[in-house]
């Protein structure tokens, strides 16, 4: 009876954590007060394999757990950078609570310096959540970033910027799910992250099983989620880097994550009803305004041209509103984004 006893503590253990003090994501442990860093393994399957290197930050003092993911698209530099910084400046001993930091989530795009879609598949991350196990290498990375990531997570943020084609002007996306407690930690994230545009989107949230955004999946969980946008144009200046450095630094004294008082963000332009003009051809783009700029309904954006040169189509304003970000390099597929405009909105309640 011993024995059988001794047996089952044994089997029991080998289930549980290294140590009750540390924190956990695939192979990457880190202790209590202390940070780790290394990689989550995407094994081949339809198609190549990949990794994600991620850090661990486990704070000495309890608290919530916030993810920060950057590099879902490989052309938007500034969060990645943003994350190293942050990952060299934090003192563990000074957290409370855990942070989990995805350095890149799309390694083979940033490698490959492609825009919005993967190298391997041609799919684009941030279309393919919550992910499939036994799909193409986008899929499974969406699906190791919801199991080992969001799961674990109180908080998300998800680290973008204007792509190598986009010329944009920084603003934080915020969804909103109609659930009061769940919009109210979301707009305090907005708000702590301190940028003067936050562009509140209202439709419906989606399934769990059809998320297909890294925002919306963590919001279907109960999570709290947030996209930011800092940068333009695959550059990766200071200018862009400190905008997101600060802004997380801003988020985890907002979340009583660190020592100091959160930076009050006042001022705020809220922005709704946004629309992103596609395409209607595949040629040549010459915008005719630039990120940030106020346009009248009917507004000339730019126009389509062919591969002559010869005038295809004008691309107006569809309403009155902000010019988000424009596409700001010559060529266009049928399908593809132009621009983005969003509505003016007086508050956010």
């Amino acid at each position: 009876m011993i024995n059988k006893v001794f047996l089952l503590f044994i089997a029991f253990a080998a289930l549980q954590p290294a140590s009750a003090d540390s924190f956990v994501v695939g192979d990457v442990e880190a202790s209590r007060g202390h940070q780790a860093s290394g990689y989550l393994v995407v094994p081949p399957a339809v198609d190549d394999g990949t990794k994600i290197p991620i850090t661990i930050v486990h704070g000495a003092d309890d608290g919530p757990v916030l993810a920060l993911i950057a590099g879902t698209h490989g052309y938007e530099y500034p969060g990645i950078t943003a994350l190293q910084r942050v990952r060299k400046s934090l003192d563990p001993r000074e957290v409370s609570g855990t942070i989990i930091m995805v350095h890149i989530a799309n390694l083979p795009s940033f490698l490959g310096r492609t825009i919005y879609r993967s190298p391997v598949d041609g799919k684009n991350l941030n279309r393919m959540y919550p992910g499939d196990p036994n799909g193409s290498l986008s899929q499974r990375i969406a699906h190791l970033v919801t199991s080992e990531i969001m799961d674990r997570a109180d908080y998300l943020i998800d680290l973008h910027a204007g792509d190598g084609n986009e010329a944009l002007r920084p603003f934080v996306y915020m969804p909103v799910t109609g659930e009061t407690e769940l919009d109210e930690a979301s707009k305090g994230l907005a708000m702590a992250f301190g940028l003067d545009h936050i562009v509140v989107d209202k439709a419906p949230l989606r399934s769990r099983e059809d998320s297909v955004y890294t925002d919306q999946t963590a919001l279907v969980r109960g999570i709290p989620a947030i996209t930011t946008e800092t940068g333009q144009m695959g550059l990766n200046d200071d200018y862009w880097v400190d905008m997101a450095t600060d802004g997380i630094f801003n988020v985890l004294r907002h979340l009583d994550m660190i020592p100091g008082d959160e930076k009050l963000n006042e001022g705020v332009t809220w922005l709704t009803d946004y629309e992103v003009i596609k395409s209607p051809h595949t040629g040549i783009f010459r915008a005719e305004i630039r990120d940030g700029y106020h346009i009248a309904k009917g507004g000339k954006l730019g126009v389509l041209l062919d591969f002559f040169g010869d005038e295809i189509e004008e691309i107006r304003a569809p309403f009155a509103g902000v010019v988000n970000y424009v596409i700001a390099t010559p060529p266009v597929s049928e399908g593809e984004p132009l621009a983005m405009i969003s509505q003016i909105q007086a508050q956010y309640r």
